[in-house]
This record gives structure tokens, C-alpha cells and sequence, in this order.
């Protein structure tokens, strides 16, 4: 189990994993802007435990990812995936027991979500 919480500790997250997994970046509009390294996590393994009314969701595009950010500090913290809509990706760097210096010696996948599957135009 981890803890997660955005910067001003408003909005706080558990997440039921002991391995984070494969981690990745994307390439896709928004995740390209956030720039955030993101673990995957089923629903029902991710709880907020404290400040839901904190959290702002943004959505565009096809309107199927959810991205959830504190409407108080800003900061992302999850969304629910487009690519799986059964997975949160959770913001690696809102992980309370990660060691911030280590945080850029993490081995990261990065994801084309530019050229997503489901915006493939059939030919």
C-alpha cells in the first residue's frame, strides 16, 4: 500500500500495489505537457482518502481519459486511462515514499499515446 497526495496535501490517494510496475511517460497532448512519470493501477486499487471535493477532473478530445488534478495547488495526481478505462495511471512524483533524488533514476517506458489506437483512422 502507498500513499499518494498532490503538493499541498489537500487530496490524498491510497493505492493497494507492492510492485509499481511498468512505469511510463507519454507523448500524448496533455501527458506531453504534464511531463509526469505514471504507474498504472486498477480501479479498484486506487481510494482517495481525504479531499474528493478538492479534485477537478479535465477531459477532452474523445472524453474517455478523466484527468484529476487539486483545484487548490494545481497539481495532477491521476486519471483514468483511455487506453485501459479499467486503470488509473497514478503521477509517480505524488508517491509519498518516493525519494525525490531518485525520482529521475527511474527506468520509464515511454508510450505513444500521439498515435493512439482508437485515433488510427481505419483505411
Amino acid at each position: 500500500m502507498k500513499k499518494v497526495s498532490c503538493h499541498c496535501k489537500k487530496v490524498k490517494l491510497q493505492i493497494n500495489v507492492n510492485d509499481l510496475g511498468k512505469l511510463q511517460r507519454c507523448n500524448c497532448s496533455i501527458c506531453r505537457k504534464k511531463g509526469s512519470i505514471m504507474a498504472a493501477v486498477d480501479l479498484q486499487n486506487l481510494k482517495i482518502i481525504e479531499g474528493e471535493e478538492n479534485l477537478s477532473i479535465y477531459q477532452f478530445n474523445t472524453k474517455v481519459a478523466k484527468h484529476y488534478f487539486c483545484k487548490i495547488c494545481g497539481i495532477y495526481t491521476h486519471h483514468q486511462r483511455r487506453s485501459n478505462p479499467n486503470e488509473y495511471a497514478v503521477n509517480v512524483g505524488c508517491i509519498d515514499e518516493i525519494d525525490p533524488y531518485e525520482y529521475f533514476k527511474l527506468d520509464v517506458v515511454n508510450n505513444d499515446g500521439n498515435n493512439h489506437i482508437l485515433d488510427r483512422q481505419k483505411k
